[in-house]
């Protein structure tokens, strides 16, 4: 993981456009004109990646899986046997909390599933592993905040999975185990296309429940051309998930 982890942030954006422009100082000697080139994409690039616009656009390409209507909601029971939840990160010793929390996108998807779980009945399963190998899971500390915040509690933690491949291989064989093949899937709508195909790989039927759309009008002066550090972060997001539904397609077919 800690391997993984280091070429993502060198491979892909910020961390690329840096590297191409530190490319360009080491080159603009001898190869002036590639220099030039890599400072034109490395600037270009840090600015493009910068834009609410570009995430808005962006998103749109990824965001496939249509929302449900609250009139949908009650009638997940009757479609599926369970929600599932899957982990989005972790916060590590959050001094006001006193522990450990789950991430910003993490908590978004909670509090949907919570909705969801009310509305519906349907019992809850979260899904997501160790941060890097360190306990708790985050499984376990979203089965937290949604028996402590929500009064909702959580039938099933998956505590093993490392990837979203991980969370359909391993949400699966704890499903099937109790002869449930039906889901209702709570992710991000722009992770929701990877995640879907995922378990349905694993034998699931999957009804998809996204949330977090970016690919709504951005509402930011300027029609959102101007630059934004929050659009940096947003833009990772998107690009790392688009790299992922590509490597998962080539690589992970056929092989739950």
């Amino acid at each position: 993981m800690p391997i993984r982890y280091i070429l993502k942030q060198f491979f892909l954006p910020p961390g690329l456009f840096l590297l191409l422009l530190l490319a360009a100082w080491w080159l603009r000697r001898r190869f002036p004109r590639l220099a030039a080139g890599c400072l034109v994409v490395g600037l270009g690039g840090m600015w493009l990646f910068s834009l609410p616009v570009v995430v808005e656009y962006s998103a749109r390409v990824l965001e496939t899986e249509p929302a449900l209507n609250e009139r949908q909601w009650a009638d997940l029971a009757r479609q599926a046997d369970v929600i599932v939840v899957l982990g989005g990160g972790r916060e590590l010793a959050d001094p006001g909390w006193g522990s450990d929390q789950p991430s910003l996108l993490a908590l978004e998807r909670v509090r949907f599933a919570a909705r969801l779980a009310k509305a519906s009945g349907l019992p809850l399963l979260t899904s997501g592993g160790l941060h890097f190998g360190v306990p708790p899971s985050e499984a376990a500390l979203m089965a937290e905040v949604l028996a402590r915040d929500y009064d909702v509690p959580v039938r099933w933690q998956e505590g093993l999975s490392r990837t979203t491949w991980e969370n359909a291989s391993h949400s699966a064989e704890l499903l099937k185990q109790a002869g449930i093949t039906r889901v209702v899937l709570v992710t991000q709508a722009w992770h929701m296309p990877r995640s879907r195909w995922s378990f349905e790989q694993a034998g699931l039927q999957v009804i998809s429940a996204p949330m977090g759309f970016l690919g709504t009008p951005n509402g930011r002066p300027a029609g959102g051309w101007l630059p934004e550090s929050k659009a940096v972060w947003q833009n990772g997001l998107l690009l790392n998930e688009a790299v992922g539904l590509l490597v998962y397609r080539l690589f992970y077919r056929g092989s739950v």
